[in-house]
Parts: structure tokens; sequence; C-alpha cells
């Protein structure tokens, strides 16, 4: 049993590693726009929308991810996904709330672009060719 929560553990870290990264990023293909603005939003539906309930931030990926961990052993992991990489990433004991606001800063960068370019995709498309 330990194998398969060592194979989740792998699968956890790939998705939501490749999540973040469409996320921030996703927005700069035209193709991959309207997926990125509707992960964006699912993102921000679950901070603030299970957040209500969860706590703000709440992330169903790092929950599940941690209960995989916790079947390793591993406790005491941090709220955020993110600073636990940070931490990792240091070796330090990142400021959580350092991390929650760099998250935040560049979550709403991305948001920002996604529906900027949606937008202008959306015009460009209604545009008359003359």
């Amino acid at each position: 049993m330990r194998t398969y929560y060592q194979a989740m553990d792998i699968v956890c870290i790939l998705v939501h590693t490749g999540l973040i990264s469409f996320n921030l990023t996703g927005w700069a293909w035209r193709r991959l726009r309207k997926l990125n603005l509707f992960t964006l939003l699912l993102t921000a539906a679950s901070w603030f929308g299970l957040g209500v309930w969860y706590g703000i931030g709440y992330c169903p990926l790092t929950d599940w991810h941690w209960r995989v961990r916790a079947h390793l052993g591993e406790g005491d992991l941090p709220a955020s996904y993110l600073k636990y990489w940070a931490d990792r990433a240091t070796g330090l004991d990142v400021n959580p709330t350092a991390v929650d606001t760099v998250a935040v800063i560049f979550f709403a960068a991305a948001l920002i672009m996604s529906a900027t370019l949606n937008i202008r995709d959306w015009r460009g498309a209604r545009q008359p060719v003359d």
C-alpha cells in the first residue's frame, strides 16, 4: 500500500505544480486562453468560495495531497502547498504571509492577463473583415 501512496504523492505533485504553472502562464497561448481563464476562475472559487467554509485560500488539491502524505507518515504540513515548496526549495521556514501575498499578486496578475486577452480575442472575433 505504501507504493500506492508514493505513486499518488508523485501524481499530486505533478498535477498541482502543473496547474499552478498553467494558471500563471496559460494566458500566453491563444488556443489555451479560455481554458486558462476557466482554471483561474475555478481556483478563485476554491480559494474564496470553498474558503468560506474551509478557510480562505482552501485548495482541495492540497487537502488531498496532505492526506496522501499523512499515509506516508508525514505530519505537521503547512496549510499552503506553495509554502511547503518554498520551505523545501530554500531550506528555511518561509513566512506563510509572504508566500500567500506573493501567490495572490501573481494570481491576480495572471487573472488580469487572461481576462484581458480573452476579451480582446472575443472582440477581435466579432469584428467584420473588410
